[in-house]
């Protein structure tokens, strides 16, 4: 934060604020990564498909993935479940790793 100085010129000062914001930024963090751990989880269980753990690491919604990929939101939603992902065209998955900025290899082999 800056505030003017007893010589009239602008100078960085402490504020208390920032603590608080800190703390409350680091535990929506931690929150998030450990949805992203439960979400990996899934994937690798076979529950969901690897573009469900994408776009929670990408910090997008459905709404706007959906935007992204030219599809309705119901579309990609079924694209999440592992036996229709495995069956998308070489089309779909490029769009998805372009979207996600990874390759198609790291979309269809997730680790």
């Amino acid at each position: 934060v800056y505030a003017v100085g007893k010589d009239g010129k602008y100078t960085g000062v402490n504020s208390a604020g920032w603590e608080a914001e800190n703390f409350a930024m680091k535990q929506a963090w931690d929150i998030a990564d450990e949805e992203l751990a439960e979400t990996h989880a899934k994937v690798k269980a076979g529950e969901l498909s690897p573009i469900a753990y994408y776009m929670q690491k990408c910090l997008m919604e459905l709404p706007l993935l959906a935007s992204y990929a030219g599809k309705w939101q119901w579309q990609v939603k079924r694209h999440m479940k592992p036996g229709v992902f495995k069956k998308l065209d070489a089309q779909m998955l490029q769009t998805y790793a372009r979207i996600f900025n990874i390759t198609v290899e790291e979309l269809v082999n997730f680790k």
